[in-house]
């Protein structure tokens, strides 16, 4: 499955657009290397994303096509999460 169908399909970002965005500016890891929207995902990779001032650190557990939004969670397992602190 392409990253940012995962992304949307698992509600870790809401729509598909902002998910091609934010991948596409190189802010999402799997495995240790920088991953494009059309990068494709399977069962075991780890991801790294970065949002504003949160870095989320999570494993895919599952990849299916459609989902409810009360089952998404079961598609990955957060392993870290850190807040940034920004200085101003």
């Amino acid at each position: 499955m392409r990253l940012d169908k995962f992304l949307k399909v698992s509600r870790i970002i809401k729509r598909r657009t902002i998910a091609k965005e934010v991948s596409d500016k190189g802010r999402i890891a799997i495995n240790g290397k920088q991953a494009k929207s059309s990068t494709d995902v399977k069962v075991g990779d780890e991801m790294t994303i970065q949002f504003g001032n949160k870095t989320l650190e999570l494993r895919i557990d599952k990849i299916v096509d459609t989902t409810k939004k009360d089952e998404a969670q079961e598609m990955y397992t957060i392993l870290k999460e850190t807040m940034v602190d920004t200085i101003e």
